[in-house]
């Protein structure tokens, strides 16, 4: 019987041959039934110590999760599935969404600690206390392609390149991985001229507003107004149902372990 937070037997048979158990040592524990423990903690956001028994012994499961975030298995599952999901022609590159969302931090959560090498700060002082943002990019069906981790301080546009330059899915046979939509939807925070020159450099659409201070600036110097594709720019919701749907993971709406919520999105993603 498959339970609400857990695999079902297509989503396994996609991501199974990355988890191959070794061929030395112990036999190891089932790893489906590890990884459904993995994603009952991100689901419910409860303690680990809290794990149901038929996930097995929680410190088994804790150890294999953060074994996994550190030899960047999460990462590879991620990319794997999307791959997948390119090749069977699931994924709609017409348009790509832009947005960003914060997720505040319990008061609990544990911070970066200072000085720590190759650590950067994702989490600032805000009113709501400690957040880090997430800028995500997703397609026309709402799946995540990229996304970038920052303190919850931090502009959207400023993580406007980094987020596209992360797009990047492999194909199943030869060729280069597909990097380019046929168009970007975004809100007023990304209307600069820095970002719809990127987008006109890579002969990508743009169908980003132009705020209010803009529009009266060309209208002082005698130029026209940009054009706004609305009906694109109508499926720009897609990210927000996006967001939606991450965050029914309470691991994720609310940051209560380390600063890094890069591995708990890898993982429900």
């Amino acid at each position: 019987m498959v339970r609400r937070h857990e695999l079902t037997d297509e989503s396994w048979a996609v991501i199974e041959p990355l988890l191959a158990p070794p061929q030395m040592g112990r036999p190891a524990r089932d790893r489906r039934q590890v990884v459904n423990g993995n994603l009952w903690k991100l689901s419910t956001g409860a303690a680990w110590r809290d794990l149901p028994e038929r996930y097995g012994p929680w410190k088994t499961v804790y150890e294999r999760f953060r074994r996994c975030s550190a030899d960047g298995t999460w990462a590879r599952l991620l990319a794997h599935v999307q791959q997948h999901s390119d090749a069977v022609g699931a994924v709609d590159w017409t348009v790509v969404c832009v947005d960003s969302t914060t997720v505040r931090a319990h008061q609990h959560a544990a911070g970066a600690r200072k000085g720590e090498p190759g650590r950067a700060r994702r989490s600032a002082k805000s009113r709501g206390g400690l957040t880090t943002k997430i800028h995500l990019a997703c397609d026309g069906q709402g799946r995540p392609l990229a996304f970038t981790l920052t303190a919850g301080n931090v502009n959207d546009c400023n993580q406007f390149e980094q987020v596209m330059a992360r797009i990047r899915i492999e194909r199943c046979g030869p060729g280069r991985p597909r990097t380019r939509p046929e168009l970007v939807a975004a809100d007023k925070g990304y209307s600069s001229t820095k970002i719809r020159t990127y987008l006109r450099r890579r002969g990508i659409k743009a169908a980003i507003p132009e705020r209010i201070d803009q529009i009266n600036g060309r209208i002082w110097r005698g130029e026209s107004r940009c054009r706004l594709n609305r009906a694109a720019y109508r499926r720009r919701n897609v990210v927000e149902r996006c967001f939606n749907r991450l965050k029914h993971n309470k691991a994720l709406a609310t940051r209560y372990d380390c600063e890094d919520v890069r591995v708990p999105l890898q993982a429900v993603a």
